[in-house]
């Protein structure tokens, strides 16, 4: 264990059992390592991690949690191995987690998100130890209009291209199982919707992803190619809503009651920028790249402006973010150069960690 034990929010979990599905990927590895630093019993549920460079191998957390290989639409599997494992605490955020892939492979976008979330619900459903569920979708999970204001968890839900309507019919999903059967456990299991806005931070090399686009391509010493420089996104440092879920997390065992519903974790107002911004600030951080503007032309839809209204996060569950854009893409682009150097990932991570709950 590391300095990370040291924060009360994450020692909260030391000795609990947590479920975390799609634990190889960004976010789950964070998520994932995080925990078990903590001292929580972990256990993954998830495909196995991209054969490329990732995030969860370079943590060699295959051999620091449980760790399952398995597909979350395999419903009777899923459901076997939380009846066996009992977690106390279950962040579920396996998915197809990207727009464009969804134009070109759509009914896999809807079986994994739609399904397997009916299949988590399910097996949550029959596993009378869950006493918190955090059930993360995402912003993009808003009828976007291209408001210059931030949307509140109360808007119209809707999504023009397959991945964002697949996160919109989650949180029907979600919202439905919460009214219908976890209604008669609600004195003993707290359950929460989670939705996030881009999350960045070093680990990450998804395609159509502008941070791990930028570095491919300083990396290669090519220039980065921008699709949609003028396109804005509440980007927030991984930590941010991870530091969000956990908190959600423990209120949600504490008091059921008090933290049902659906939450934000983004950004304040102030903190939006631009995709060309975030990749000039990659370039400058990393002392080089240059960027080229190639504008999209083909007929996919693309939102050009998005941001959350996290006010019920901040007033309720005490929420804020602490880092704002410029510390956030320092210690992003710090990260990948200092592993690209040699050091050691789960170090380089570990420190980070420490300096966000410092």
């Amino acid at each position: 264990m590391g300095e990370v034990v040291k924060n009360k929010l994450l020692t909260a979990f030391a000795g609990r059992r947590v479920l975390i599905t799609g634990h190889t990927g960004f976010k789950g590895s964070w998520l994932s390592f995080m925990l078990h630093e903590a001292g929580a019993d972990v256990l993954g549920y998830a495909l196995p991690p991209d054969k490329d460079r990732n995030h969860f191998s370079l943590l060699g957390l295959s051999d620091r949690i449980h760790h399952l290989e398995a597909d979350i639409r395999n419903a009777e599997k899923l459901k076997s191995c939380m009846k066996e494992f009992q977690p106390e605490f279950v962040f579920h955020l396996a998915a197809q987690a990207l727009v464009r892939p969804s134009y070109q492979d759509p009914k896999t976008t809807f079986d994994t998100n739609i399904m397997g979330a009916v299949n988590l619900l399910e097996a949550v459903r029959f596993c009378e130890s869950v006493r918190s569920l955090v059930f993360i979708t995402s912003d993009k999970c808003y009828e976007n209009n291209n408001w210059v204001w931030g949307y509140r968890e109360n808007d119209r839900l809707g999504g023009h291209d397959p991945y964002s309507a697949s996160k919109a019919a989650a949180e029907i999903v979600f919202s439905a199982y919460a009214r219908s059967f976890f209604s008669d456990r609600k004195e003993e299991l707290g359950v929460a919707s989670a939705r996030a806005g881009n999350v960045i931070g070093g680990g990450d090399w998804s395609e159509d992803r502008i941070i791990p686009d930028c570095i491919r391509a300083i990396e290669k010493g090519i220039p980065i190619q921008i699709r949609s420089p003028n396109a804005t996104r509440p980007w927030q440092h991984v930590l941010e809503p991870l530091s969000g879920y956990l908190q959600l997390a423990l209120g949600l065992r504490d008091e059921p009651l008090s933290y049902l519903g659906a939450w934000n974790f983004g950004p304040s107002s102030s903190e939006v920028c631009t995709v060309f911004e975030v990749a000039k600030h990659i370039v400058a951080n990393m002392g080089c790249g240059t960027i080229h503007i190639n504008e999209s032309d083909n007929n996919q839809h693309e939102a050009k402006l998005l941001q959350l209204n996290c006010d019920k996060a901040r007033q309720i569950l005490g929420w804020s973010p602490r880092w704002d854009i410029e510390k956030t893409l320092t210690f992003t682009a710090e990260w990948y150069k200092e592993v690209n150097s040699g050091s050691d990932a789960s170090d380089v991570t570990r420190k980070q960690i420490a300096d966000y709950f410092g």
